[in-house]
């Protein structure tokens, strides 16, 4: 029976991750070098690697034989703003309450990192016959940006490590299959002129507004026609746009808009050809009509970000693993993305699996139950005693 209260050196490792703020649109570097530091009075070395302004970074570092493969536990480093959201607590503050712990990123997911982190001590004294790997990536939260640079490195390793466990929020649920996603912006550009003079202008708005309805009529037809899967929620490939920006003054043609719209798809469904089909809806039926106003209208598309799903054969060695460290009976499969699929295309076999909540992910008052942490540390226990004697049944 797993004791309800964690540690308090897990809880101490949290509350370091979580009052030192990385959203995604700053700097993560100051909790990178900590763990840096953290890892180096341990007497682990530990490789960063940056990105192209050298103001962010991925920690990688190995406890343990350095000769072998090992399992790596991956986690991202950045939170999502607080931006507009009424908090009860401060976000980046650890505020125990009620058997919750509140805090940006408690939940998604530096609880997970900090358990990993915490248990170092005890993976290093435990000589290790299978390594284990930390990989703790920046700006997962727009684009997997940061593991994408990482995978890149690992690509060129001699020995790369042979299994991955990525501890997004999942009620340590062992995940083997979530969805992909692709995202872009489209610029739409017309020909501006008086409200009063429509014939003569290019309405730039109303042409984005078509292209925006036919990919809601796409979404619907996923919904009505499939394919389906019904263990993802929704069961089906679903298409959304978020955005939309155009306009100036209501007696103006808009000359632009620009909108951002995305698919998360099932790993059995053809992504492209549903991109495909929007880029030619707009070719054939939008852009002729802008053009005939002025050769200089038209649509643009642009990729802005992209990860791959996630497609773990229920029976690989790394999905056993999971359950036997989780005494789950059963594996499940999610709707939300993550860094798996990556580590996946890599040939590195890959779960998800980790504490807390997706439901309080992105949320005001994010918050991770002492259960669930105790849950995730009781986890870290048993991946120390495969570890020790080599019997993690991926290597």
């Amino acid at each position: 029976m797993t004791s309800q209260r964690p540690s308090d050196s897990a809880l101490a490792m949290i509350k370091q991750l979580i009052e030192m703020p990385t959203v995604s649109r700053d700097s993560n570097l100051d909790l990178i070098h900590w763990i840096r530091d953290h890892l180096k009075g341990l007497g682990v070395e530990s490789q960063l690697v940056f990105d192209a302004t050298g103001k962010k970074a991925n920690l990688y570092a190995t406890l343990g034989p350095t000769d072998r493969p090992g399992i790596v536990l991956s986690g991202h480093t950045d939170v999502v703003p607080i931006d507009g959201q009424e908090w009860q607590t401060d976000p980046f503050k650890l505020t125990e309450k009620n058997g919750l712990l509140y805090g940006r990123g408690t939940s998604d997911m530096k609880s997970f990192v900090a358990l990993a982190l915490a248990h170092a001590p005890q993976f290093l004294a435990g000589d290790l016959k299978t390594p284990i790997h930390y990989a703790f990536t920046y700006d997962e939260e727009v684009g997997c940006l940061g593991a994408k640079r990482l995978i890149e490195v690992l690509r060129e390793m001699p020995i790369r490590p042979a299994a991955c466990i990525v501890g997004e929020p999942t009620e340590m649920q062992v995940i083997a299959q979530h969805k992909g996603k692709k995202s872009w912006r489209v610029d739409v550009r017309g020909f501006e002129c008086h409200s009063s003079l429509t014939h003569q202008g290019a309405n730039a708005v109303e042409a984005a507004a078509e292209i925006i309805a036919y990919i809601k009529g796409l979404a619907r037809k996923k919904k009505a026609e499939g394919p389906f899967d019904a263990e993802f929620a929704p069961p089906y490939t679903s298409l959304h746009t978020g955005t939309v920006q155009g306009g100036t003054a209501l007696n103006i043609v808009p000359k632009d808009c620009s909108f951002l719209w995305e698919i998360r798809y099932l790993p059995q469904d053809d992504v492209m050809a549903m991109y495909e089909s929007v880029v030619a809806y707009a070719r054939d039926k939008i852009e002729p009509e802008l053009k005939a106003i002025d050769p200089g209208c038209g649509c643009h598309f642009h990729q802005i970000s992209e990860f791959p799903g996630l497609a773990t054969d229920d029976a690989a060695p790394v999905v056993q693993l999971a359950k036997a460290l989780t005494g789950a009976n059963r594996v499940a499969k999610v709707s939300f993305g993550t860094e798996a699929g990556l580590f996946s295309e890599l040939g590195i076999p890959t779960i998800v699996c980790g504490p807390g909540s997706i439901e309080q992910a992105h949320k005001p008052n994010e918050f991770i139950s002492l259960e669930q942490v105790a849950l995730g540390e009781a986890f870290m226990g048993r991946l120390l005693e495969r570890a020790r004697e080599g019997s993690t049944m991926v290597v």
